[in-house]
């Protein structure tokens, strides 16, 4: 479930670039993602290890009825306890 709201909030993201930057059809998108502390409240072991699979998977479904439906996303599993899209190939 946690993965799926990550996903969102990823499609959420990518949408404000798109549309600020005036971005044409994407073809693929290189997303870091750190351990996601899911609790928000600053305690580490409230932390819980985001799955890949589960985010590619949610990451696809949100973006099969959007104009993201062609993009590729790279997941990189990197320390820290954010996500960030470092990349945007158009």
């Amino acid at each position: 479930m946690h993965d799926f709201l990550l996903a969102k909030e990823i499609i959420d993201e990518l949408k404000k670039i798109s549309q600020e930057k005036k971005l044409g059809e994407i073809k693929s998108v290189d997303i870091e993602i750190g351990q996601i502390a899911l609790a928000h409240d600053g305690y580490e072991e409230h932390a819980e290890d985001i799955s890949l699979d589960n985010l590619q998977f949610g990451l696809q479904n949100i973006a099969k009825n959007t104009a993201f439906s062609g993009v590729k996303f790279n997941i990189k599993k990197v320390a820290g306890e954010n996500w960030k899209i470092v990349n945007i190939e158009i």
